[in-house]
């Protein structure tokens, strides 16, 4: 952008044609609008599309003033407190300042009651058309990606681009709208102010997600407007200092990856299920992202347990292998990396691909021979767990790092991580991501995909919140053993998991029953899985380390003995261990006399994120129950209370962009 002198001001003009902000218009240049001009105007007498997405300014022309306000809203302009680009429109008393997406310039339209009075050109003007609108066309992404209002309840706060946040009362079709019977949402403001968002203008409202309950003013008010550019200018300074902490990247360099070979090919043909639409765009995306580009790979693939993230992982490390390098897959626990060797081992047996297993299962001397294999090249890819990240560990031609879920990792292991992270491309894979990775993943620092399509056949998991009742537990064991089935039992505690299998087969004395949990040795803890994989075993008693990645499709009913020890995102991560074949599968969540309210909210919104592929939605829901200042820094959490979390990350996106551009 760039702003002329007032000197420069042009003649006023006698009118000028305002587009709306939709994909059909920003496909089209300046110039058509200019020589389709009669074609436009006469669509607007008889098509309701142009009509409704153009207006015309005229001198001398009567016009209701607050018609035109609502329909600049309406046609997707943001109102902001001072116009700088394409989509933006000011209002100062009676007049209005608009940045049409079909003009170079901007202009001011003078109302005198409800006659335009004078409609001038603005000293503000964009040096590249093009330009201009490809950052509209991404911000209306960004806009599309944070909106996300499945399940909008009565009573929810959302927050409106242009008004701020109000209180969702429900969709209806209003009577001020009787000529045309468009369902609107509709929001409740201070004082009973009511604000009508027709459908099909979603991306204008986000959930609103913060750590304390938002203030919620009139819609006249202009404290929304000053709030949102104060929040603006603070972006922008965050966005710098971002840029700078990630420019490290930017400039490492590698070389271009070839196109796919035989042998990724013949992986391909060897996947016994049918991708889902999410996983062949996630692969192509990935595989976009090293062909076409040589700054290392930065993505998150952020999907349902069980919705086949492991086979996005693998597709891509066989194709480091093919381009001649080394690929990782590093995972938090032991058992984890076990069935991913197993996995990968079924996959690769018959291809020309070298691969191993790292972790404190072998012996020394057989971890020995690994690291050296490694050092030589003579493996091709090593599954293991943080014990990759051990100084003797060393690779010739390490060129891919996946990263099975990436928040299960301490600390000191991320600044290890952060270490070789210049060079190297990293693949992030999680079904809930942490805060600050989906914070970048969003804010177009960290690429992200999100696969939300269930396979074929997956139902959604029935969960119960319920009261302890051992009668519902006996009942509800008996009935998956009934029909051929296993059954995970959490507790919790290691110190009484004992006293807890003592209590399963006081109520079902058939079964057999095992027990696993961290303080476990690592051979016991593979043979007791192994055991209740091939079914030598009905139920498991187990703590949280089934959280991590566990497949056994007969297991289909799960009994949580203390649900409200656990956090949302981990309690939804455990839900995910039962239901992952065609079977209906039951999640039973006991919680006891004391229930305290944020226990409460977290069961349910456990409860109301039944559907399939709601892991990402669960990750937002964590973070707003939790209230964690951190994830920006405590500086930046007043701000993100006043505006909401997806538009905070919407308006640091946008900055990070524009900075973007400019340093190019």
């Amino acid at each position: 952008m760039k702003e002329q002198s007032k000197q420069s001001k042009i003649a006023p003009f006698d009118r000028i044609l305002i587009a709306g902000v939709t994909p059909y218009f920003l496909e089209r240049g300046n110039l058509w609008f200019t020589e389709n001009l009669t074609k436009i105007l006469e669509a607007r007498k008889s098509q309701s599309f142009f009509e409704d997405n153009t207006l015309l300014f005229q001198r001398s022309r009567e016009m209701n003033f607050s018609e035109v306000l609502r329909k600049i809203d309406e046609m997707g302009y943001e109102k902001v407190q001072t116009i700088s680009e394409p989509g933006e429109f000011s209002r100062q008393g009676g007049t209005i300042d608009i940045f049409p997406i079909n003009s170079i310039n901007a202009f001011r339209v003078d109302f005198d009651n409800n006659q335009i009075e004078n409609i001038e050109q603005l000293p503000i003007a964009v040096t590249d058309e093009q330009e201009a609108r490809e950052r509209i066309k991404k911000k209306l992404k960004r806009q599309k990606l944070f909106s996300d209002l499945k399940g909008l309840k009565p009573g929810d706060y959302l927050v409106h681009l242009d008004h701020g946040v109000g209180r969702f009362e429900g969709s209806r079709t209003p009577l001020i709208n009787e000529g045309n019977p468009t369902p609107y949402y509709v929001l409740e403001y201070a004082q009973g102010d009511k604000l009508y968002v027709p459908l099909g203008l979603e991306r204008k409202l986000s959930r609103y997600i913060g750590f304390q309950d938002p203030l919620i003013s009139r819609l006249s008010s202009q404290l929304w407007e000053r709030t949102k550019r104060r929040v603006k200018e603070e972006t922008e300074k965050m966005a710098k200092e971002l840029l700078e902490i990630y420019a490290r990247r930017e400039i490492a360099m590698r070389p271009y990856y070839l196109p796919d070979t035989e042998i990724d090919a013949q992986l391909t043909n060897t996947f016994p299920y049918a991708e889902t639409p999410d996983q062949i765009q996630a692969i192509e995306d990935i595989k976009k992202d090293l062909e076409t580009s040589q700054v290392p790979l930065d993505r998150i693939v952020c999907g349902d347990v069980g919705f086949g993230k492991t086979e996005v992982a693998l597709r891509i490390m066989v194709k480091a292998v093919s381009a001649g390098y080394q690929a990782a897959l590093i995972c938090p626990t032991t058992i984890l990396a076990s069935q991913h060797f197993q996995t990968f081992k079924k996959r690769l047996d018959d291809l020309p691909i070298k691969f191993g297993l790292l972790s404190r299962l072998q012996t020394k001397k057989e971890q020995q021979v690994i690291i050296q294999k490694l050092k030589e090249g003579q493996i091709d890819i090593i599954i293991g767990t943080h014990r990759i990240l051990s100084n003797d560990v060393e690779f010739k031609n390490l060129g891919l790092l996946a990263i099975d879920d990436e928040q299960k990792f301490g600390v000191k292991q991320k600044e290890k991580l952060k270490k070789i992270r210049a060079s190297l491309d990293i693949l992030s894979l999680s079904a809930t991501p942490i805060p600050r990775t989906l914070y970048l993943a969003l804010s177009s620092l960290k690429k992200i995909s999100v696969i939300q399509t269930p396979p074929l056949y997956r139902q959604p998991v029935e969960t119960l919140v319920l009261p302890w009742s051992e009668k519902i537990i006996k009942t509800a064991i008996n009935k998956e053993i009934k029909r051929g089935g296993q059954i995970y039992y959490l507790h919790n505690r290691v110190e009484t998991i004992e006293a807890a299998k003592k209590l399963l087969q006081g109520l079902v004395p058939k079964i057999k029953i095992g027990v696993i949990h961290g303080r476990l040795r690592e051979k016991e803890l593979i043979k007791i899985m192994d055991d209740f994989q091939n079914k030598k075993i009905d139920a498991l008693v187990a703590t949280t380390i089934i959280e991590n990645g566990l497949d056994v499709p007969n297991v289909n009913t799960l009994i949580v003995a203390d649900a409200p020890r656990l956090g949302l995102a981990q309690a939804y991560q455990i839900r995910g261990r039962v239901g992952r074949s065609h079977i209906r599968a039951f999640a039973y969540f006991f919680y006891g006399k004391n229930l305290s309210e944020l226990a409460k909210e977290r069961l349910e919104a456990l409860k109301e994120a039944q559907e399939l592929g709601s892991g990402y939605r669960i990750a937002m829901r964590d973070l707003e129950i939790r209230g964690a200042g951190n994830i920006l820094g405590k500086e930046q959490s007043g701000s993100i209370n006043q505006v909401g979390l997806n538009l905070y990350c919407q308006i640091l996106s946008d900055a990070i962009d524009k900075m973007k551009k400019g340093q190019d």
